[in-house]
């Protein structure tokens, strides 16, 4: 008989990782998508095929990248630990890192397909009344790529829930601290499949309340 109290520990740890890597992803792949959807430089090209690398490459090849970055010999993480005894590496912290980079291109890409299809006229109104960019960005650019920025915090949220590669590699498997498809994972491996199966139907449960909540949402905005 699986309890709550089995299954509660790593569904609460998951929703906590994917919200907090939601919204870091939020707060960067929005602005970005933005400027570059509205920018033409020398190198775009380049950048915008980083950003949206975790896409295609393999999880576990993503961890392995941010363990170089940001553990105790990383470029980033040398540098952290010397001066703030500090590392990302088997912490929450890590754990949100890795979620979040993986998902990135997944908010990324429909925020600048949204923001490109905005009509520059609106924008370009907005500026002649003498509205800020700041203010042209936030009252008439965003509003209207809004259903295009929600189906990427769907797909963003939904990615950062089910994170295993990246996030087994970074966040490692610990006792008391495991995530949901870390969960499963090892109750594959120790053929616990009544276990398995429950944390399957959690995760698969989260996953279609998203949906069905992005649905509604967009039916209800589509009816305006």
């Amino acid at each position: 008989m699986i309890s709550l109290n089995d299954l509660w520990p790593p569904t609460y740890l998951s929703l906590r990782i994917a919200l907090a890597a939601t919204a870091i992803t939020t707060l960067l792949a929005v602005p970005l998508a933005f400027i570059l959807a509205r920018r033409r430089f020398a190198g775009q090209t380049i950048l915008e095929a980083a950003l949206t690398l975790p896409l295609v490459l393999p999880p576990t090849v993503v961890g392995f990248v941010l363990i170089l970055c940001f553990g105790r010999r990383g470029w980033i993480g040398h540098w952290l630990d010397r001066w703030f005894d500090y590392t990302l590496v088997f912490r929450f912290e890590g754990a949100v890192l890795a979620a979040a980079v993986v998902a990135f291109p997944l908010l990324y890409l429909p925020a600048k397909a949204a923001f490109a299809a905005v009509e520059r006229d609106f924008e370009d109104t907005a500026r002649l009344s003498g509205a800020s960019g700041l203010q042209v960005f936030w009252h008439v650019s965003l509003p209207m790529a809004r259903r295009g920025i929600v189906s990427g915090l769907t797909l963003c949220f939904a990615r950062a829930l089910g994170e295993f590669g990246a996030t087994i590699m970074v966040f490692g498997w610990q006792s008391g601290r495991i995530t949901l498809p870390i969960s499963i994972y090892t109750d594959y491996v120790n053929d616990d499949f009544a276990h398995a199966t429950a944390a399957v139907l959690t995760l698969s449960a989260i996953s279609v309340a998203t949906i069905a909540f992005y649905n509604r949402w967009s039916a209800g905005h589509l009816a305006k």
